[in-house]
């Protein structure tokens, strides 16, 4: 079951925060208020302000009726900046659902265009301008963008428009993203600050029915159900008078997760089916999706693989969710092992190469996005560099100059005042040596200081190289090596089950048995080289996972954590991991410890090691002397942390290490 749910929330749970559109729960009462604007007379902003409401509301349902509102909206616009600036945002509405290039553009022209107001609408217009751009980049740029710009770009101007029923929406929209990466505390307290501020406001409530349902979410996936359940009543109540509210299919989809959740299948099915007929009613393609998920979550939940293979092979006929290759990728393989599960052997094995022939797409994808990444930064470097060579041209010529000048005026006083120059002259050259012996001594300082900064700037590449390349060959071992040999286990498997003859060859199941293992013993390399404890449960546990990873007859490894916070930033985490997994490595190998103890302590920017082991110790002064990779690695990781190593240690009385990093100055 956990599987399964983790395989939804990683597939369908961005889905509602990147595409639910804005619909009041009266929704005749809200079309009707806005034709009825457009037949008054009245001023021209107004009926505009109207037309761009129009042209969000239609964007889903009726594309034709969007476009005709943005060109009234605009006609009436063109003599008002703000208004104008306000149908560049509106045009992203307009491409919302099927151009994301062009909504892309229009909402970045829209942001910077209502910069030159200082209104509390505008600053509302522009939070939205600039969370809608971060979604329209979502593929290409990932979901930690999209946080970003919430975090630093929406929030803070919502904040400034003082609208209370604004600013609970980014709340709510970033308690989903939170949601969506497994992080349900900080999402329920993102989701209980929205609520708080909605309660209380008259105009919220369809901002106060998504974060009811968001909570819905939250709780299910965090297996608290009594709370689930509270939330998926307030939301009923919420639309229990508005039967024909078009956002009863997002209530029918969260009721559905609810109903899956308790085990409760039957009605699991009957919500989805409501929501499938609604939304192929209001023409909401990506929950219709989702409700098909929901049924063959269900269906698989109940071994019924011949339902939940259907399910899957609709969702590929119809297109709409594999458009993106990481959904695509994921569908085809929960379609090899549906087909696994009903023993079709050759139809898992075609679907399974069809997964990893988008998942190779896609990693060829990302690797092209990094390298133009680097040789864009490598161009900015460049430039930066001759920027401040220029600079320094500059300034001395101008003390050249400056110098020139002084002296022939110095020459022509002589002339008339001899013995005045002959002293001033004495002097001058004094003072010129002393500023010469000041720039030498500056300019060693300053070769020193760049010589650090470039020291430091090299052991970054190297270690951001290194992480770089640990984790494209984990993803190789584990994507490629690891899918093909699952491949050839399932060819073998199928093969067998259907020739009895040779299903009882001995030989032939130990072929198979080794496989098996071969496939974990490569999951495990890849594991260890790219951490995936780390990336899913923080520092803290990836450490407890570590050392019980070390751990086995005769070496006993003991772990101690104080107050380790899990908002540390992941490449400083990693470094750490980087440096403890070294430690331990070189007190198994060199010192041929049998115990080991390991206590790791925050308090504030500053992270404590200490690491102690009963081994063979050596002499302290001989370090500096030999030459080791592994002790240059855990250096240069120290320094990018900014960070001292202290050593004890003596021959036979094991060895005593404490290091302390700063974990903020590279975050």
């Amino acid at each position: 079951m956990k599987k399964i749910i983790l395989f939804i929330i990683l597939l369908l749970g961005p889905s509602r925060v990147f595409s639910q559109q804005q619909v009041p729960l009266d929704e005749k009462h809200y079309l009707d208020s806005l034709q009825g604007v457009l037949q008054r007379r009245i001023a021209d902003t107004l009926k505009a302000d109207a037309n761009f409401r129009l042209v969000e509301y239609w964007k889903v349902k009726d594309t034709v009726k969007s476009k005709a509102h943005l060109e009234q909206g605009k006609k009436l616009a063109r003599k008002y900046p703000f208004y104008n600036a306000l149908s560049l945002f509106y045009e992203g509405h307009y491409y919302y659902n099927w151009n994301k290039e062009k909504a892309s553009v229009a909402f970045k022209k829209a942001e910077e265009a209502l910069a030159a107001f200082q209104t509390k609408k505008a600053y509302d217009r522009r939070a939205a301008a600039w969370y809608n751009y971060a979604l329209m980049n979502k593929d290409k740029k990932g979901y930690d963008f999209v946080t970003k710009i919430t975090l630093e770009k929406a929030i803070p101007n919502a904040q400034k428009a003082g609208n209370p029923v604004v600013l609970a929406h980014y709340y709510t929209q970033l308690s989903t993203i939170l949601m969506n990466n497994y992080q349900f505390a900080k999402a329920t307290e993102y989701n209980e600050k929205a609520i708080n501020l909605l309660e209380g406001e008259s105009s919220g409530k369809t901002n106060l029915l998504f974060a009811y349902l968001s909570g819905v979410g939250i709780y299910c996936y965090d297996n608290q159900l009594p709370k689930a359940k509270a939330f998926l009543q307030k939301a009923g109540m919420l639309l229990a008078n508005h039967s024909e509210s078009l956002n009863y299919t997002l209530y029918y989809q969260y009721e559905a997760l609810y109903y899956t959740y308790t085990k409760a299948y039957s009605k699991a099915l009957a919500s989805a089916a409501k929501g499938i007929v609604l939304a192929k009613k209001y023409n909401q393609t990506q929950l219709h999706q989702q409700f098909l998920f929901r049924q063959y979550e269900v269906y698989t939940q109940q071994k019924a693989y011949s339902k939940a293979r259907q399910i899957l092979l609709d969702i590929v006929e119809q297109g709409a969710l594999i458009a993106d290759r990481n959904n695509r990728a994921e569908i085809y393989g929960e379609l090899a092992k549906t087909n696994e599960q009903m023993h079709d052997y050759k139809e898992a094995y075609l679907w399974l190469k069809r997964s990893r022939e988008v998942t190779d797409s896609i990693n060829t994808d990302q690797t092209k996005v990094k390298i133009n990444e680097m040789e864009t930064k490598y161009r900015s470097a460049q430039n930066k560099q001759k920027i401040a060579t220029l600079q320094a041209q500059n300034k001395q010529e101008a003390l050249s100059t400056k110098n020139n000048r002084l002296y022939n005026l110095f020459l022509a006083l002589g002339c008339l005042f001899l013995l005045a120059v002959l002293g001033f002259v004495v002097l001058t050259a004094r003072n010129r040596r002393k500023l010469s012996e000041q720039r030498e001594i500056n300019y060693r300082q300053q070769l020193s200081d760049m010589e650090q900064k470039q020291q430091l700037k090299v052991a970054k590449a190297m270690l951001e190289g290194e992480e770089r390349e640990r984790e494209r060959i984990a993803r190789d071992l584990h994507d490629g090596l690891g899918g093909m040999l699952a491949g050839v286990r399932i060819g073998l498997s199928g093969w067998s089950s259907t020739n009895h003859e040779v299903s009882q060859d001995n030989e032939l199941n130990r072929v198979i048995y080794q496989l098996d293992t071969s496939v974990s013993e490569l999951r495990r390399i890849a594991r260890n080289m790219m951490p995936e404890t780390l990336l899913k449960f923080g520092l803290e546990v990836a450490l407890k996972d570590l050392c019980e990873f070390y751990m086995r007859d005769g070496l006993k490894i003991s772990f101690e954590s104080f107050k380790i916070e899990k908002n540390i930033p992941l490449n400083v985490q990693l470094n750490i991991f980087r440096i403890i997994q070294e430690l331990i490595s070189n007190a198994i190998k060199h010192a041929r410890a049998k115990s080991i103890l390991l206590q790791c302590s925050q308090n504030d920017d500053i992270f404590f090691i200490t690491f102690e082991d009963d081994g063979i110790g050596f002499d302290t002064n001989t370090v500096s002397e030999k030459k080791s990779m592994g002790l240059d690695n855990l250096k240069n990781r120290i320094a990018f942390l900014n960070g001292t190593l202290e050593v004890q240690s003596a021959p036979d009385q094991g060895t005593t290490i404490n290091i302390e990093l700063n974990i903020r100055a590279n975050g």
